[in-house]
């Protein structure tokens, strides 16, 4: 994912948890409200692998072993 395309994620994101946020205060639906969050943790965590997998990518190239050791522990947390 390029830089420009995970800044639009995360505005998306964004806009998603405002919803939740909003659907909370109106007392929506709880069986709505939990699936806007499932949805929001999905999107997340899309963006936290693709985030990682960069940062991975690049320490590999640039040698950076123990960064790429601590972020590849991050990966494997989840």
């Amino acid at each position: 994912m390029s830089s420009d395309q995970t800044l639009s994620q995360l505005k998306r994101i964004a806009g998603q948890v405002n919803g939740i946020y909003e659907m909370y205060e109106s007392q929506r639906e709880c069986v709505e409200i939990v699936r806007q969050i499932i949805a929001a943790r999905n999107s997340l965590t899309s963006v936290a692998r693709s985030v990682l997998t960069t940062e991975a990518l690049k320490c590999s190239k640039e040698r950076r072993i123990e960064d790429l050791d601590a972020v590849l522990a991050e990966v494997f947390k989840y």
